[in-house]
Formats: structure tokens, C-alpha cells, sequence
């Protein structure tokens, strides 16, 4: 007897099934979080040479971080599709309501929720650290809403850049620092400078896949105005300034280990050689790798800093 019919293939169980991606997870963007770690990871490492390391206001200072990117990528979600930046036409990865996955109203519901909660930590934070750190939060929240929403969305008007660069890089860096030691600490400012220019390379690759979609919907980002060479360019400047801010804490920290992160550059002209050849949707891993390669930077940033105060 045929061997067919004495051993028949197995049917296939319907519910181990591929099952599509939670829809609410697409919209959170799991792969652009980095952007919200790195920087309390390098501002508690600050904190830890400075012998001031608080685990309870750092725990919050990530939860709070992460909770106003998350609120900053479903304003983006919800807002660039009423606004006609994200249409069938669009190249990157899904977004939930433009692909009609979540209505705009359930995004913005869970848009208000998202803040709230990170209000609430923001209120916990503000009891450790003052009026000071509730004006962070407050200006933190208010960017990440009108990045695409609002009347003025500065996403649209050239001044993403400039806003990722502050809010996730300086103010990140030496706000989590200051919930932990109370006072602003200049080295936590400097080592927030490639921080932010790193998590600013995520953005400029999401512009240049996007250049031309972003200009027929009026989104006036810096490389819709000043062209691709220009977001290409930039993408190679933030690697340079991350290299110099990182020999700048060599000089401050009289430590050789701040300059750990130089190691890793190759990997980053290596990505910045992809931003050059390539475009469209094969831009989409780059903008994954981006996101890793600011992981893998704050991390021997992270480490250079507490390993030159282990070694004072």
C-alpha cells in the first residue's frame, strides 16, 4: 500500500495558524522604544559616578519615558492619518489607522490614556524632584502630541529633529539624572548629546524613506525641504558629534572608558552607507538597525561612565 495512505500528512491545526500582529502593537512600535531606555540608562550611569544611584526615581524615570513615546507614536499613528501624510501610497510599516485596524477615535482614547498615566508618574517624579521635573514631563508630553497634532505639528514644519534631539537626548539624559541626585549635573548634559543625535538618526531615516510622500502631503520635514544629500549628510554628522561628545567625557572624567561607544562606529557608518544606497521601503530594517545601533551605544556609553567612576 502506497505510504501515502498508510502515513497520511498531518493536517494542519488552524489555531498554530501564522495569527496577524496585535494591531495595538504595531501601533506602540516596540523597535523605536530604545529611543526611551538609552537615555535613563546613560543618565542613572551619570547618576551612579556621581555616588548618587536612586532605583526608585530611575525605575519611574523609565516608565514615564516610555510611556510619552508611546504617547508620541499614536499621536503620530492617529494624526499623520488625518492629516493625508499616511496613505495607501505609503512605504514604511503598517500603521494601524490608516490601514483601518483601530479607528481614529479608539487611538485617540487610548492616546488620552496613555497620557494620563503618564501623568501620574510624572506626579510621583515631581514629589522626589520638584517643580522642576514636572516642567519636564509637561513639556515632554506636550511634544509628543504636537509632533503631528495641534495647530502648529512641528513634525510638519522642520522641527522634528531638533525636538527628538532635546526631549530624548539632553533633557532625558540629565532629567533622569536630576530625579536621582537633585542637581543638574553638566556631564549628564554632555553625555545627552549623542544620545539625542542618535535617536535623531532613527527620525532622519523614517524622512528620507518618506521624503516624497511628505512633501505631497505638506509635511515639511528637514528633508523634505533641503532634499535627501541633506538627511543623508545629517545622518553622518550625528555619528561624527557622537564621537567627539564621548572623547569630550574622556576629558571631563579623566577616564579613557567614556570613549567605549567609538568602537562601535563602524557599525554605524556601516548604516549610514545603507541611508546613501538605498530608499524607499528597503530603508525599513535600516530604521530597525538605527534604533539597535543607539541601544548598542548607550549601552558602552552607560558602561564607559560607571566603569570611570569604579576606576577613580
Amino acid at each position: 500500500m502506497n505510504d501515502a495512505f498508510e502515513n497520511p500528512p498531518p493536517v494542519p491545526d488552524p489555531s498554530k495558524a501564522a495569527q496577524p500582529p496585535n494591531p495595538w502593537l504595531l501601533a506602540i512600535r516596540p523597535k523605536t522604544l530604545p529611543a526611551s531606555v538609552v537615555p535613563v540608562a546613560v543618565g542613572s550611569a551619570v547618576a551612579f559616578g556621581e555616588g548618587k544611584l536612586a532605583l526608585l526615581p530611575a525605575g519611574l524615570a523609565l516608565i514615564g519615558a516610555l510611556l510619552i513615546q508611546i504617547a508620541s507614536n499614536l499621536a503620530n499613528d492617529v494624526f499623520d492619518f488625518e492629516k493625508g501624510a499616511d496613505t495607501a501610497a505609503r512605504l514604511g510599516p503598517t500603521r494601524v489607522t490608516q490601514a483601518g485596524l483601530i479607528t481614529p477615535i479608539a487611538m485617540k482614547r487610548a492616546l488620552v490614556g496613555v497620557i494620563v498615566a503618564a501623568m501620574v508618574v510624572g506626579l510621583m517624579l515631581g514629589a522626589i524632584g520638584g517643580w522642576p521635573v514636572l516642567w519636564i514631563g509637561f513639556f515632554g508630553l506636550i511634544s509628543a502630541v504636537a509632533y503631528t497634532g495641534g495647530p502648529y505639528p512641528l513634525g510638519y514644519h522642520g522641527w522634528g529633529d531638533f525636538f527628538v534631539f532635546l526631549f530624548f537626548g539632553l533633557i532625558a539624559v540629565a532629567g533622569t539624572t536630576y530625579v536621582q541626585t537633585l542637581a543638574l549635573s553638566p556631564i549628564a548634559l554632555i553625555a545627552g548629546v549623542p544620545v539625542g543625535l542618535l535617536c535623531t538618526n532613527i527620525l532622519v531615516v523614517n524622512n528620507v524613506r518618506d521624503v516624497d510622500t511628505d512633501r505631497a502631503a505638506g509635511k515639511r520635514t528637514l528633508v523634505a525641504r533641503f532634499g535627501r544629500p541633506f538627511g543623508v549628510a545629517e545622518y553622518a554628522v550625528n555619528l561624527g558629534l557622537s564621537a567627539v561628545a564621548c572623547l569630550a567625557l574622556v576629558t571631563l572624567l579623566r577616564s579613557p572608558w567614556p570613549a567605549l561607544p567609538i568602537c562601535s562606529l563602524p557599525l554605524g557608518f556601516r548604516l549610514w552607507t545603507s541611508v546613501r544606497r538605498l530608499a524607499g521601503p528597503a530603508l525599513n530594517p535600516v530604521l530597525a538597525e538605527t534604533a539597535r545601533y543607539e541601544m548598542i551605544f548607550g549601552g558602552l556609553l552607560a558602561a564607559g561612565i560607571a566603569l570611570a567612576a569604579v576606576g577613580r
